[in-house]
């Protein structure tokens, strides 16, 4: 079985095509050049004058015809309302056409997914990471429960606003890495409450310190920060949990100072750190798409057309996990 899988819940296009066994044939991306943050209307644009040209270069790179692809995926939600129903009507449009099945997943379980299968992780506590997402997830009784999530915006997009509001350039999350490096400790407000987190009152903060501190000063407490918050919450459902994998995925999972926090933590409680080494599978990609939606297929799941829209905010625990 060979899986086209379509993303596009933001800024960034992606077409996987992934086979049965879990061999990514293609993982092609184009992501739109921003400034001043997403605008959903102009994503959308992006994405319909981009998706036919990627899908075309995703087959070709696989070395199959379009015909070949034996299911059709697309991410359903949660993410931006008009980039996800240019992908989805895109998605309706290749199943009607190739007379293939067709199947929306959950983008924050693609992540995971495709994580478990690169590392071979088996039952880790995922912590998830991206520009729209900040959530602490684990399986138990047949669905992915969140344990921990953000109260507010998650925290790639707190690192982007930051980089943003001081025209450091974006993406901001390597520029910001980057001058942490360099970087002292200065106090800022730490902000976890029970099992979730809020990264607002941390961007504020750290906008008004840059005012009176080096900016890489505030960029590396920044990071300790909102890291040190990240890897308590994570710790406390690893303890909860008693499991002995800790696995990190999204976007932001390429920071190396969010990894070696995770890896100490897991190490002191005798669990195994997993993370992708292949980084165009942390941010938002096709593949992870494709593979997922070859999970469900295999465990029986089937969708008509009609059960193809979009959610917005489609919740991790409102799937139910038919393929562990």
């Amino acid at each position: 079985m060979i899986c086209l899988g379509i993303e596009g819940t933001a800024q960034k296009l992606g077409v996987g095509i992934v086979d049965e066994d879990g061999n990514i044939l293609a993982n092609e991306g184009k992501i739109q050049k921003i400034v001043e943050g997403i605008h959903p209307r102009e994503a959308a644009q992006h994405h319909a004058e981009n998706l036919k040209p990627l899908i075309e270069r995703a087959v070709e790179k696989a070395g199959i015809k379009l015909k070949d692809v034996d299911l059709i995926a697309f991410s359903q939600g949660p993410g931006l309302g008009p980039c996800l129903r240019v992908i989805a009507v895109a998605a309706r449009t290749l199943s009607l056409m190739l007379k293939k099945p067709i199947i929306g997943v959950n983008h924050c379980i693609a992540h995971i997914e495709i994580g478990k299968l690169l590392t071979k992780a088996k039952d880790p506590v995922t912590l998830y990471v991206s520009g729209g997402n900040t959530q602490v997830i684990a399986y138990a009784d047949g669905r992915y429960r969140v344990f921990g999530e953000t109260l507010d915006i998650a925290v790639g997009n707190m690192i982007d606003q930051f980089a943003r509001e001081l025209k450091l350039g974006a993406p901001g999350g390597p520029i910001v890495e980057k001058l942490a490096e360099k970087g002292k400790y200065i106090p800022l407000p730490y902000s976890v409450k029970g099992m979730d987190l809020t990264f607002s009152g941390l961007l504020t903060a750290s906008i008004k310190a840059a005012k009176n501190h080096r900016i890489e000063d505030v960029a590396f407490s920044l990071q300790e920060t909102a890291f040190a918050m990240l890897t308590e919450v994570t710790e406390r459902a690893l303890a909860q949990l008693g499991k002995k994998e800790v696995l990190l995925v999204g976007g932001v999972a390429v920071n190396k100072r969010l990894q070696q926090m995770l890896r100490d933590m897991a190490k002191e409680h005798g669990a195994k750190f997993l993370v992708p080494e292949r980084r165009d599978v942390l941010g938002d990609n096709g593949a992870m798409i494709a593979w997922l939606g070859i999970l469900m297929f295999k465990s029986g799941y089937r969708q008509k057309i009609e059960d193809t829209l979009v959610k917005q905010k489609f919740r991790t625990d409102e799937v139910e996990v038919t393929w562990i």
